[in-house]
């Protein structure tokens, strides 16, 4: 059934009505079940996460007369979230006439007033964002927490001039500060009685939205990001919710296998603009079947002529959960036996460019002919693809 964002937002934060059978009276009753302590949705790129995290808060925290101050203010009382938005509060200032050291500003707002100026969480700030990173990787803030810098420690205690840290680096950095005001409200509120607690600026939360903090992340951070996440949330004892959405199986895949007492589901957007937010009740592969995802992306770019150059990486994602699947130590051990170091080759310089010019260039007729080729040989080569009939005749897909 076809939703708004609105309703969905209504749903999540709803306790589900179920039918229960009561055996003294041999009849069905309704049974309120509450809200899970977490909700996990995953969700195609484009599905409308980001969209679906300001339905929320607007629901919780629906906009009043309040001016925006006092607004943001009850908003935080009741939520905290994290998405795209958050991240867009952090922004660089290269100064190419000048030429000088680069900054990552940060836009004035409640957020990280909160966490730096009125939660003094600054160094906490650092030591985070130096376990996902590095310790020699150092962050510098101006005194009135307007600007961040960034610089390298060298082994003779020398320090590097102010540096534009990667993409990664600065979706850690900014997480890191989401993720130590999350460490700090989860023990203040796990102090049971409200009258102990250091401040009471939080009694009143009751969610945590969280969308998508992996991006520009590579596997590794990912994993370790999802399973620090896992265990705050599981440290969390005072009935505070969480929601988590991602477009990543990996990161879905760990917390799925980290957290009880959680709901999951799948976020799908319609042509006509609605959407459906569909139960699962297991990991990404079984429930979304992310590989025939994979599939079917790669068949509709190559009948539209369409293929571009992050395909090749879908492609290698599909050869590796095949190879993975089917027990081959290498995933490009599936490729072509006569040609499999050039193919191997072609896939792994194409999903991996880092040269500007490759990166906006479309591919040529002979580079999308070979997506094809690879595609075909991976789905008529390998019984992975290939149901099988009760007869044992081969299924179309």
């Amino acid at each position: 059934m076809s939703k708004t964002l609105t309703e969905i937002a209504q749903q999540l934060s709803t306790p589900k009505t179920v039918r229960k059978t009561v055996p003294e009276r041999t009849k069905e009753v309704d049974e309120a079940k509450p809200v899970p302590k977490v909700q996990l949705i995953y969700a195609f790129n484009g599905s409308g996460k980001t969209r679906l995290s300001r339905e929320f808060k607007q629901h919780i925290a629906p906009k009043n007369n309040a001016d925006e101050v006092e607004q943001a203010e009850l908003a935080r009382n009741k939520i905290l979230y994290y998405n795209a938005h958050t991240e867009d509060l952090f922004y660089w200032d290269n100064d190419l006439v000048q030429d000088a050291e680069p900054k990552l500003k940060i836009q004035p707002n409640l957020f990280t007033d909160w966490v730096l100026k009125d939660q003094g969480q600054d160094q906490n700030v650092i030591s985070n964002f130096q376990h996902y990173a590095s310790d020699k990787l150092t962050q510098h803030f101006s005194v009135d927490f307007s600007q961040v810098t960034f610089s390298i420690q060298s082994g003779d205690d020398e320090q590097s001039g102010n540096l534009k840290i990667s993409k990664g680096e600065e979706s850690i950095f900014i997480w890191s500060i989401f993720y130590t005001l999350l460490e700090l409200v989860i023990g203040i509120l796990n102090i049971p009685e409200a009258s102990d607690r250091e401040t009471d600026q939080f009694n009143q939360l009751e969610y945590v939205f969280i969308d998508d903090p992996v991006s520009s992340l590579d596997e590794n951070h990912l994993i370790e990001l999802a399973v620090n996440l896992a265990d705050l949330i599981k440290a969390s004892q005072s009935g505070l919710k969480f929601v988590v959405t991602t477009h990543s199986p990996l990161f879905y895949n760990v917390l799925y296998n980290e957290l009880n007492n959680k709901a999951c589901y799948m976020l799908e957007r319609f042509e006509d603009g609605t959407f459906s937010l569909t139960e699962k009740h297991s990991d990404s592969n079984k429930s979304f079947s992310y590989h025939l995802y994979l599939k079917q992306t790669l068949e509709k770019a190559i009948a539209e002529n369409s293929v571009q150059r992050y395909h090749f990486t879908l492609l290698r994602n599909l050869y590796e959960k095949t190879a993975n699947f089917l027990g081959y130590p290498k995933w490009s051990e599936l490729l072509p036996d006569d040609k499999q170091t050039y193919f191997n080759r072609v896939i792994q310089f194409t999903s991996h460019s880092t040269l500007s010019n490759e990166a906006v260039t479309e591919p040529t007729a002979q580079e999308k002919q070979t997506v094809k080729f690879l595609l075909d040989n991976l789905l008529n080569n390998y019984g992975y693809w290939q149901p099988v009939a009760a007869n044992g005749d081969a299924l179309a897909e």
